[in-house]
């Protein structure tokens, strides 16, 4: 086999690429590097929450967190006290894998109910007289300070605002920049600090959400770039423009890098389709079409993605709660399985329902997951043939059950004899 020396030529006297040609293509090529450095970063190697809970603002207190846990818990020892019964509730076989998962369920209750929470000052909340937006604004960032001083905050916590369409727009600048200053003057801004921005319907409202952040964070000494923010795709203009462009592409470049999410809102996106309101759900055909477009459009920029929810609600007698645990634990794995890894939670008795979905989903492939691992660290073969990318997927998907509870870190080692650090390098993170 014929060698190609390190200087370039060819050693078998053929002809070769010119030191000429070579600097050209280089010269050709640098704008796309630095653009793919700059729109593709991948991922950003962070915990991603498996929900998202929506509290009203009005509703919004310092025992939600807890109060949610209890209530959950509640739910859960009423209608699924026993590994049989959650079974009997989602419809699955009452074994091994089921009774760890009901363990785990409850103790993640008792834990960490919940891991992201969205204090709601748009539908959830209404239009209301400015003076009392105003003192809701500054009463729940003091609770969110308070809440995140004494340890009992959520990883992740913030605000979702009115939209920046005219006629709510001067209300929802004014209550960020009440939650955001009063949040500042108890101290630095919290590390799982998340703003939401509904409703959008073109990629300038997403600029002029960045205008306002970098004239915050410039009057406030804050860092450039510090505050994030996702981004609600609730409209059919979020998906196909007027144009027939895919906008939700311009609206992540419009962010400018502080684009964290793209959230799917169920309700709000099937009602603008003409979906009537008996079929409203997440497993909709507009829905998936939606949220397919999203993927394509997020995919490798670091921005991530959330399902929306169901609006059936576990309450009433066992028989009604297993009903409305089935469908929502059936829908969070649909979503799963298309690499939606995180959903909106409306109600505490949602869950138990949620961590069910997750937790089987993450331990009843582990051991596959980490036999492929292993053999390709080793370079050992196997059953399949992965290559780097499909490594990523795998280590991916081991660190988000190691994230959420799923699964332990020894249980991961003793499978794969790989640590924390070597899973997010192979992650590439």
């Amino acid at each position: 086999m014929s060698q190609v020396q390190v200087d370039g030529s060819n050693p078998g006297g053929g002809a070769s690429f010119s030191a000429a040609a070579r600097a050209a293509v280089d010269a050709l090529l640098a704008p796309v590097d630095a653009d793919l450095a700059r729109r593709y970063p991948g991922d950003p190697g962070t915990r991603q929450p498996v929900h998202t809970v929506y509290v009203p603002a009005d509703a919004f207190a310092a025992d939600t967190v807890s109060s949610w846990g209890r209530q959950a818990l509640e739910a859960f020892d009423t209608h699924a006290a026993t590994p049989a019964q959650l079974a009997e509730a989602l419809g699955v076989p009452a074994d091994e894998l089921l009774a760890d998962v009901h363990a785990r369920v409850r103790a993640k209750l008792e834990r960490e109910p919940v891991e992201d929470l969205r204090i709601d000052f748009e539908d959830g909340y209404g239009p209301r007289p400015d003076a009392e937006e105003d003192a809701a604004a500054v009463r729940t960032a003091e609770l969110v300070a308070a809440a995140v001083a004494d340890g009992t905050a959520p990883p992740y916590i913030g605000i979702r605002i009115k939209c920046m369409e005219a006629a709510v727009r001067d209300r929802g600048i004014r209550t960020l920049e009440l939650f955001l200053a009063t949040l500042l003057a108890a101290g630095p801004l919290p590390e799982g600090l998340v703003l939401t921005l509904p409703k959008v319907t073109y990629a300038e409202q997403v600029t002029a959400l960045v205008r306002l952040l970098e004239d915050f964070e410039r009057r406030a000494g804050l860092p450039a770039g510090r505050i994030g923010f996702e981004i609600q795709i609730e409209t059919t203009q979020a998906i196909l423009g007027a144009d027939g462009r895919a906008t939700v592409a311009r609206m992540i470049e419009a962010a400018e890098g502080r684009a964290t999410g793209l959230h799917y809102g169920t309700f709000d996106y099937s009602a603008s389709c003409g979906v009537s309101a008996a079929y409203q759900s997440m497993d909709h055909p507009v829905a998936d079409h939606a949220k397919a477009v999203m993927q394509v459009a997020a995919a490798g920029t670091g921005v991530r993605l959330s399902d929306g929810s169901t609006n059936v609600i576990p309450t009433g007698p066992t028989a009604q709660v297993h009903a409305a645990w089935k469908l929502h634990h059936d829908l969070v794995r649909r979503s799963l399985a298309r690499a939606y890894y995180q959903g909106w939670d409306m109600h505490p008795a949602h869950l138990p329902t949620r961590y069910a979905a997750v937790y089987t989903f993450y331990r009843e492939g582990l051991a596959a997951a980490a036999a492929r691992l292993a053999a390709y660290v080793a370079k050992a073969g196997g059953d399949v043939m992965d290559e780097p990318a499909t490594a990523r997927a795998l280590s991916g998907y081991v660190l988000r059950g190691l994230d959420c509870g799923a699964v332990d870190l020894a249980e991961v080692t003793g499978l794969t004899g790989l640590d924390r650090r070597q899973l997010d390098a192979l992650a590439g993170r």
